[in-house]
């Protein structure tokens, strides 16, 4: 699948993970994506560069890293197979600074025995933090795979985990990687 073909428009914004490139059709945001990001679906902005369709999304990401969005409300066009599309559903349900594993995302969807099916749906979200994808991690509570790097997931998960008063020490060392961290924003 192109994710590209329907794109209408693009915008850049920095954040404190660095620039994050933002996607969009008629339909609502189609893309989120770090710089370096691995994921398939990263297209190469063929669309025009635009910022007005994206003041909201701007604006509630810029909350949530202040610290004062928890949950996102923008129109979302999530381009997949109806089973990625019911893993980036259940994605959205999981609470901000909580953490599952792929095998309870599998119960969760109703297919216990997927969890390997689930974590390749995971990897392909084509909205990352918006469809918190980085709130899934290994039964064994390690970092696995974040198409925007595991440093940049860590980052996540610690930003939410100390916003919402929990504590998360995931045990992924993570190397240093130029990055702001994301504990420089308290």
């Amino acid at each position: 699948m192109n994710a590209s073909s329907s794109i209408l428009c693009w915008h850049r914004i920095g954040s404190p993970l660095g620039p994050l490139l933002l996607t969009a059709t008629e339909q609502g945001l189609s893309g989120l994506f770090m710089e370096g990001h691995s994921s398939s679906f990263r297209p190469q902005p063929d669309g025009k560069p635009d910022p007005a369709p994206f003041r909201e999304a701007a604006d509630q990401l810029e909350a949530y890293f202040a610290g004062t969005r928890r949950v996102f409300d923008l129109a979302l066009d999530l381009k997949g197979t109806p089973f990625q599309k019911q893993v980036w559903r259940e994605l959205q349900e999981i609470p901000y600074g909580k953490t599952i594993s792929y095998g309870e995302l599998a119960r969760r969807i109703g297919n216990p025995q997927a969890s390997r099916a689930v974590g390749l749906a995971n990897g392909r979200n084509p909205i990352s933090i918006i469809v918190p994808c980085h709130r899934v991690i290994g039964a064994d509570g390690s970092l696995t795979g974040y198409g925007g790097g595991l440093h940049n997931k860590r980052a996540l998960l610690e930003w939410e985990a100390s916003a919402s008063g929990n504590d998360y020490a995931p045990p992924l060392p993570i190397a240093s990687t130029g990055h702001p961290s994301m504990a420089s924003l308290h």
